[in-house]
């Protein structure tokens, strides 16, 4: 009986809501978006031990864990394209490869929940626009003629990319995947943010000053990931359903809404830019006025997240029981790579 009634008490806390009125998040969402941002800061630590030490030549090497490879999208989209054509997995980054897949079919099930369940950098973003609402009382927007051009960016950026990596013939592409620079990227990676330079350092410090003024600003404008996410989600079955009957047209979903879509005037949230995030659902005022909906149901909030995470920890576990999750870069080739990138540095194939 105890542990029962703690169990309804952890639900009954986890379907709470946070953040001041007309700004809600359901506590269950930020509790697992700020659990993948401390496992990321962890993995963070842990990596940079692994780098500092192959860079010091330390054997053997400790732990490199493979989880840093969701910061190598690139890469790993290459990777699953590869994947695709040869019907075997490249054994360089397969991590990143598998977390791109991961981040597909979230997309395609539950839209883009990836966004605003389980990415670190969206849970930062996040963050800071409520910095921003407690300097300035609110977030700022920019104006609809800029603002429209500038969301066109991140789509550009993620045409950019396909158009690079499909226009690749399969023997390059294969080729790209075990070049020296694509076996050394996670490294590159992590130096980029431990030996920081003052451009890398200036460019992290605006896109943070915009993301306090502008809620969402890196994810609206310029990421390319999250582009590709959100064009996937049009295959979706859920969607964000407005009841007219029971909607008092209050527009506390439109303020809410990451994405700024006008929540209050559709009956159906079809748009890519549409996060999952439940936001709108948190703060109507009006029971079932608005829901997460499939073709014959309702998902609640608890439903809801649980598919995101179950689907997300099913591919981890998944990759790892299959021995697609670990690299098979030896330590020996890691520290041998990076004293070569010392003397003459790895540049991109073709420069």
């Amino acid at each position: 009986m105890v542990i029962l009634a703690g169990i309804r008490q952890a639900r009954t806390w986890l379907n709470g809501k946070i953040g001041r009125k007309g700004d809600k998040t359901y506590r269950m969402r930020f509790v697992a978006q700020a659990g993948f941002a401390f496992v990321c800061v962890l993995l963070g630590f842990q990596f940079a031990r692994f780098v500092s030490a192959a860079q010091a030549g330390r054997m053997p090497l400790p732990h490199r864990p493979p989880g840093a490879e969701g910061f190598l999208p690139i890469s790993g989209l290459m990777g699953l394209v590869d994947w695709a054509r040869t019907g075997s997995l490249n054994t360089i980054h397969p991590a990143a490869a598998v977390l791109v897949l991961i981040g597909l079919a979230t997309a395609i099930l539950f839209r883009r929940s990836f966004c605003s369940w389980i990415c670190p950098v969206g849970f930062v973003s996040e963050s800071l626009a409520r910095l921003g609402r407690r300097m300035f009382g609110r977030n700022f927007r920019i104006w609809k003629w800029l603002d429209i051009p500038l969301r066109g960016l991140k789509y550009l950026l993620m045409a950019f990319f396909l158009w690079a990596i499909f226009g690749m013939s399969a023997a390059a592409l294969h080729d790209f995947l075990e070049s020296p620079y694509n076996r050394l990227a996670d490294v590159k990676m992590g130096i980029f943010f431990t030996e920081m330079t003052a451009v890398g350092a200036w460019v992290l410090f605006v896109i943070a000053a915009l993301s306090i003024l502008y809620k969402g600003f890196w994810c609206r404008y310029l990421c390319p990931y999250g582009a590709l996410l959100g064009l996937t989600s049009w295959l979706s079955p859920t969607r964000i359903e407005r009841n007219p009957q029971t909607c008092i047209d209050c527009g506390l979903c439109d303020r809410v809404c990451m994405a700024r879509l006008p929540v209050s005037k559709k009956i159906n949230v079809l748009s890519p830019e549409c996060i999952g995030c439940m936001d709108c659902v948190a703060v109507c005022p009006i029971k079932d006025a608005l829901g997460m909906k499939t073709a014959r149901r309702t998902l609640s909030l608890q439903a809801y997240g649980a598919a995101v995470l179950v689907l997300f920890f099913a591919g981890y576990f998944g990759a790892r029981a299959f021995g697609v999750w670990d690299n098979k870069i030896s330590d020996g080739e890691y520290v041998l790579r990076i004293q070569e990138n010392r003397i003459d540095p790895y540049g991109h194939p073709g420069m």
